[in-house]
């Protein structure tokens, strides 16, 4: 098991960048490799179980474990054949106004790191104004 932390800062504010997060359906707004979210609600909550779509017909299937909008925290776990990641999100003021965001990602090594770059593209994204 492989665990790798990434964060972005930007502009954004932080209540906006968390509405990014905590609505599903605008996932495909700032993560590319994201083109829809199969999931049967509106909005983030523990224990909702749905699907990332990606490109070439890619279905991924997910559960959110966990989520604290006080916080601006969420985590869900993702599965790609017989392969888990577990994905924790947060939301935070960035140190010279606009958002700081962080990723932790932890699951089989190939799986991390082979994700780790679209993730930090999706970040940045995410953050930008």
């Amino acid at each position: 098991m492989t665990t790798l932390t990434l964060h972005a800062t930007g502009t954004a504010l932080p209540a906006e960048v968390w509405e990014r997060y905590a609505v599903p359906a605008r996932w495909p707004g700032w993560s590319p490799q994201i083109t829809g979210v199969e999931l049967p609600a509106d909005r983030l909550a523990p224990g909702l179980s749905g699907r990332v779509l990606g490109p070439l017909g890619l279905a991924v299937p997910f559960t959110v474990e966990d989520v604290d909008e006080a916080a601006r925290r969420w985590s869900w776990r993702v599965a790609v054949g017989p392969l888990r990641v577990r994905l924790l999100h947060w939301v935070a003021e960035g140190p010279g106004g606009g958002t700081t965001t962080g990723l932790r990602l932890s699951g089989p090594a190939p799986l991390v790191l082979a994700y780790a770059p679209a993730a930090r593209l999706a970040l940045a994204r995410l953050v930008r104004a």
